[in-house]
């Protein structure tokens, strides 16, 4: 999501804020970073807004609670030969300045239709470029001053995909844990949920189950209410990697338990190193 340019603000802490904010070139001191003839001034990202931030408890009965009340999804009710899915993904690959501390990189908005067999067509647009902080679109604007014209708005390239070997989801609960690499511990398990939400349509049975397992993996805590990048209404679950100065956070419809969005921050400084947004997914006979 990005707001209006009359909107934008500094990048804020790790909890307060929600939105993708656009550079306003009528901002006061703008003329410090205006921005180069040809290049486009991207957007800041900030993160995702948390209901419950310094009172966030063990997500453990909320994650079993939700398990419990899960209703249909939209495609539950639905089949078809290919299934769909349109996310969003930035942060893989970023580009990095030489001394590490300004770093960049564009979205891309993909469309994937797949077979049981595996085959199918992706269609991935490159979108805007997208910046941790201001400090670094401050950098990049200077430094692609002098470079060629940076477009954000690609044709589509679309691309065939060959049959592959893909394994059914499994609906039983120790058999997703292993999917989940629950073992590992939370920072895993919220990798592969978004793995496995990218990859597969998940029925409400398993939905329930994959809730369950994340239930009983030490160290996630609940945040309550947000609001995703696409403006969607979620519950969110966050671990802080201490060891690794990251933290990973992942956000459900609160009625169905489908998974909206996947982010990974850096801690100090906070900041948004990668995200997913599943903006949909669902079932079709139609391959786009």
């Amino acid at each position: 999501m990005t707001t209006p340019a009359c909107c934008w603000r500094p990048p804020a802490a790790a909890g307060t804020a929600g939105v993708i904010h656009r550079f306003d070139p009528a901002t006061p001191n703008a003329s410090d970073i205006a921005d180069p003839p040809g290049v486009e001034p991207g957007v800041v990202l900030v993160p995702v807004a948390y209901q419950l931030n310094s009172n966030a408890s063990a997500a453990r009965p909320h994650l079993r609670a939700l398990a419990g009340k899960l209703i249909d999804a939209e495609y539950d009710n639905h089949s078809g030969r290919y299934t769909y899915h349109h996310t969003k993904v930035w942060g893989d690959p970023v580009m990095t300045s030489a001394d590490g501390r300004h770093h960049v990189a564009f979205a891309d908005e993909t469309k994937v239709w797949q077979a049981a067999d595996g085959s199918g067509n992706q269609v991935t647009t490159q979108l805007e470029p997208q910046f941790p902080d201001q400090e670094s679109r401050n950098y990049w604007q200077r430094e692609l001053k002098a470079g060629p014209a940076v477009s954000t708005t690609p044709a589509p390239a679309s691309v065939p995909l060959p049959p592959l070997d893909r394994a059914p989801l499994p609906s039983d609960r120790v058999q997703l844990s292993e999917l989940l690499k629950a073992r590992y511990g939370a920072g895993a398990a919220s990798k592969e949920v978004s793995t496995v939400y990218g990859r597969y349509i998940v029925p409400r049975q398993t939905r329930a189950e994959i809730l369950r397992v994340l239930a009983d993996v030490p160290g996630f805590l609940w945040r309550g209410q947000v609001t995703d990048r696409a403006g969607r209404k979620g519950v969110a679950v966050t671990f802080d990697d201490r060891e690794h100065d990251a933290q990973s956070l992942l956000i459900f419809d609160p009625n169905t338990g489908e998974l909206l969005a996947h982010e990974r921050l850096t801690l100090s400084p906070v900041r948004i190193s990668a995200y997913q947004v599943i903006l949909d997914a669902g079932w079709t006979d139609r391959l786009g």
